[in-house]
Formats: C-alpha cells, sequence, structure tokens
C-alpha cells in the first residue's frame, strides 16, 4: 500500500488550498491548525508501520524503480517526518495567537502548509532529482513567508536568502546531470549499486563535493552560511521558528542520506572535509551569537553553530557518531523551534528583541522564564536535558576515533553556548526593563496566553522527556545508525533485490 507513505505528503496540501480560498472567511488558521494535527497522526502511522515491517517503499504510477517516482521511507526518514508534524503542529496553534488579519489575508497559512510539503516530501523521495523538486517547493514557500509584510528588512534578507538558494539550485541540478551521466539513474537506491561500477571513481568524488557545496548552503554550513543570520531575524516568529526549527535539518538529511547511501567510495576524503567543515561551523557560529545583542540573532548564529554537531556525526562515520548525529537532529529541531516561539513572546511583552532595550521577564512573567530555561539549558548540553545526550555521544564518538582537537572544539562550543544563553536570561529575564515596563503574562487576552504559552510548554515537556529517558531514543538512534551504514534494506525495499 502506498498511502502510509504520501499521507503526510498530501494532508497538509489539502488544508494550504483550502486555507487559501477561504482566507476571507478568517478561518484558514484553524484550517491549518485541523491539517497540521491530521498530518501528525499520519507521520505517527507512517513511523509505526516502518517500525513494524521496516523499510517502507511505494512507486507512483506503478512504475517499478529505478524508472517511477518513488518514496521511501526508512527509520530515519519516518523519525524526520515525524519531528516534522510535531513542529507544525507546535507553530501552526501558536501563529493562531500571533499572525495578522492581513498576514492571513496575504495567504500565511497556505505557504506555511506547502513549506511543510516540501519539506515532508524531500524527507521521503527516493530520487535525486525529485529532491531537487521538495527544495524548490521549500524554495519558493520559505521565500513567500520571508517577505510576508514587505519591510524593508525582510525583503533585504529574502534576497541574500534566495539568491545563495538559488545558486545552490543550480549546482545542485549540474550535479545531478553529471551522475545521471555517469550512472543512467537517478534513483537513490539504484545510484548506491551503479556508482561502485563507475569507471572514474576520481570524477565521482568531484560530483560528490558538489552536492556537499549544494547541500551545504541548505544546511547553512562554514563558509556558506551568512544568508541564515541575514534573514532569520526578519520575518514573524513563527516563521523564524519553522525555519529555525526544519529548513536547515533538510540539508543535513540530504548530506547524511548521499553520503551514507550513495558516496561513500572516498571517505578518507570527502569525511575529512567534512570534519573541517563541521569544527569551522561549530567555532563560526558560536563567535557570531557571542557578538550579537539581539535575542533571534543570537538564536539565528547558534543554528549554525549547532549544525556543525550533526555534521561531526557524519564525519567521524562511526556507528556511535552517526548515532549523534540522528539524536541531535531530532534535540535540535524541538529546542530551536521552542526558543524561537519564546522569543516571540517576550517580544510581545517587553515590545522588542535588542536585549538592550528589554527585561524584567524573570520577575513578572516567571512561567515564561521557566519555559526558556528547559530549552536554553537543553541547547548549551546541561544535563539531564537532550541537548547533554546528544553532545555526550558525539564527544565520546570524538574521543573513540581518537580526534582529540574535534572533542576539545565541541566542548569548547558547548561552554561558549552557555555564554549566549547565559546573556539572553541576564539581560531579558533577570535584569529591570531600562524603561521601567512590568511585562506581564496577564497583559495578554487569556485566549492568547493558551495559543501562545501551550505549544512552548508542550516542546519544553517533550525536551525534558527525551532527557530524563534517553534510553528508548539512543536505541531507536543506534537502529537508525545501522540502517545508514548497511542499505541493503533500503536498497531492497525499493528495487526488490538485494545489491
Amino acid at each position: 500500500m502506498s498511502w502510509p507513505i504520501v499521507a503526510p505528503i498530501l494532508l497538509p496540501l489539502a488544508p494550504a488550498i483550502v486555507a487559501f480560498l477561504l482566507r476571507e472567511q478568517r478561518i484558514g488558521k484553524w484550517v491549518s491548525v485541523a491539517g497540521s494535527a491530521l498530518g501528525l497522526l499520519a507521520a505517527c502511522l507512517l513511523m509505526a508501520e516502518v517500525l513494524r515491517t521496516g523499510v517502507v517503499a511505494a512507486q507512483m504510477g506503478n512504475w517499478a524503480a529505478p524508472f517511477g517516482i518513488t518514496f521511501v521511507a526508512d527509520l530515519l526518514a519516518g523519525v524526520m517526518v515525524v519531528i516534522t508534524a510535531i513542529t507544525a503542529l507546535a507553530v501552526s496553534i501558536y501563529a493562531t495567537g500571533e499572525i495578522t488579519r492581513r498576514m492571513e489575508y496575504l495567504g500565511y497559512h497556505t505557504l506555511f502548509q506547502m513549506l511543510i510539503v516540501g519539506v515532508t516530501g524531500a524527507f521521503l523521495t527516493g530520487d535525486i532529482f525529485n529532491l531537487y523538486v521538495w527544495f524548490e517547493v521549500m524554495l519558493i514557500a520559505s521565500f513567500g513567508l520571508l517577505i510576508l509584510g514587505g519591510r524593508p528588512e525582510q525583503i533585504d534578507g529574502g534576497i541574500k536568502y534566495v539568491t545563495l538558494n538559488l545558486i545552490s539550485t543550480i549546482l545542485f541540478l549540474s550535479a545531478v546531470g553529471l551522475l545521471y551521466g555517469m550512472t543512467g539513474t537517478l534513483n537513490m537506491a539504484d545510484l548506491s549499486v551503479m556508482v561502485e561500477r563507475v569507471d572514474n571513481q576520481g570524477l565521482l568524488t568531484v560530483v560528490a563535493m558538489m552536492f556537499m557545496v549544494a547541500f551545504g548552503v541548505k544546511a547553512a554550513v562554514f563558509p556558506l552560511f551568512f544568508w541564515l543570520p541575514a534573514s532569520y531575524h526578519t520575518p514573524a516568529f513563527a516563521v523564524s521558528a519553522v525555519f529555525a526549527g526544519l529548513l536547515t535539518k533538510v540539508g543535513v538529511y540530504a548530506l547524511i542520506r548521499v553520503f551514507t547511501l550513495i558516496f561513500d567510495h572516498d571517505i578518507g576524503y570527502t569525511h575529512t572535509v567534512l570534519l573541517w567543515v563541521a569544527a569551522f561551523t561549530m567555532v563560526t557560529g558560536v563567535l557570531g551569537a557571542a557578538a550579537q545583542m539581539d535575542f533571534r540573532k543570537i538564536l539565528s548564529f547558534h543554528i549554525v553553530s549547532q549544525i556543525g554537531y550533526m555534521i561531526l556525526g557524519l564525519a567521524l562515520f562511526t556507528p556511535l557518531a552517526l548515532v549523534g548525529a540522528v539524536f541531535y537532529l531530532v534535540h535540535h529541531i524541538v529546542v530551536k523551534a521552542n526558543l524561537f516561539l519564546i522569543g516571540g513572546v517576550a517580544e510581545r511583552l517587553t515590545g522588542s528583541t535588542d536585549l538592550r532595550r528589554i527585561g524584567g521577564l524573570y520577575a513578572h512573567a516567571p512561567l515564561l522564564a521557566i519555559l526558556f530555561l528547559i530549552p536554553a539549558f537543553s541547547l548549551a548540553g546541561f544535563p539531564p536535558l537532550s541537548g547533554f545526550w546528544a553532545k555526550y555521544i558525539l564527544v565520546k564518538a570524538s574521543l573513540e576515533a581518537e580526534y582529540w582537537f574535534i572533542a576539545f572544539i565541541a566542548l569548547a562550543v558547548g561552554l561558549l553556548t552557555i555564554y549566549s544563553m547565559t546573556k539572553i536570561w541576564a539581560e531579558a529575564f533577570w535584569t529591570p526593563h531600562p524603561d521601567g515596563l512590568e511585562p506581564r503574562l496577564s497583559s495578554l487576552t487569556r485566549a492568547e496566553r493558551w495559543r501562545l504559552l501551550s505549544p512552548i510548554a508542550g516542546l519544553a515537556t517533550l525536551t525534558v522527556i527525551i532527557g530524563l529517558f534517553p534510553e528508548p531514543f539512543v536505541v531507536f538512534a543506534e537502529r537508525t545508525a545501522a540502517q545508514l551504514l548497511d542499505s541493503t534494506a533500503y536498497v531492497t525495499a525499493v528495487l526488490g533485490a538485494a545489491p
């Protein structure tokens, strides 16, 4: 049956259309929430099917692979679809308390659901050309969300965002064309077999590096990350949250997928490059965050920094390191989206995101302060929250592989992350407001408080659960890493025969 694997894509598509048609009636936000809830149900059913039967594959139109359009869900794709759906539901609920009538009329809810369609499709596609197609769906929807409102800083950030991403797209398509010319196929399972038969392995490494750069732009790795802090602080907070949680993770997912399934012929070169990229990404991101005094700009630079940890897991390419990369992916999506949502409430109560112009949140909004501490401490790696286990696994993997300097960098970046989170706490929460304002949650209506705080509390609870009960999540990550290192089940599910 193909419905379990296509339902997470189709269910966000339906509310996207309905929300646009009914945008004048102002019920699009509830259509979006309902669609996100159904999307989460579909994602959970798909995950249950993957856990029950193994890798799930579907061929559209009954065209057998590698000739038709293929969707594949293994453990990695399944968990990414689930965490995407959780983030979508949280942000869609939050958006009901933030998004203005004008933004609703301009199509916010439609663009949001189309973004979820693109992200989910990228995780489930089994064809490298269709990965490009889903990237384009994401790019169009995200650009629309980024400039929605039309403020000058949004347009400026949007131009930087779309320009570099279009350059990435051109490089991606060029690499796809070269790869097809060398192998005669674009199906990723088939590619994993055909690349072994390529005579010119040196040229194959060049093509692999082209993919690395193209996906590196999407993932915002060093030195290709500058578009992210230039744009993520400009749109609505609901938009920033979904961007921070999901968009760069699609690039990381693509890197993990192709450099475990397809390009594993020259690990000594490609993964060494990835190792240095990971190190510089961690350092430059955290230093950029330390230099900022704006809530969202600090969080934006920390996206870059934390991406380095995920790339580190791929670069080390050991079973334990891949466990850490998978664990970190899931942890970071939850934590980072939540921090941006908290930033939105802080801005709503204090009137700004500039840390020099806000304050008093701990004294007058203690619930928000507690909700901030949970993801902030998790991002910094405090035990027993989810970030501690993610960083612990990656540092341990670095030490086992005898990359002492990389382990030192990972630990040092964690300490600097604590500095940034402490700066936000000191300025926004602990220090009184410079204008003497009392940013009370009671200034919001009861409905607004529920819509803004319930998704924040839900994501914080998930962070605590992962931290306090890490064993099932680590076991799942171990099974996922084993699938990535041995692609037999993936290839067999798609092609019907072992390689």
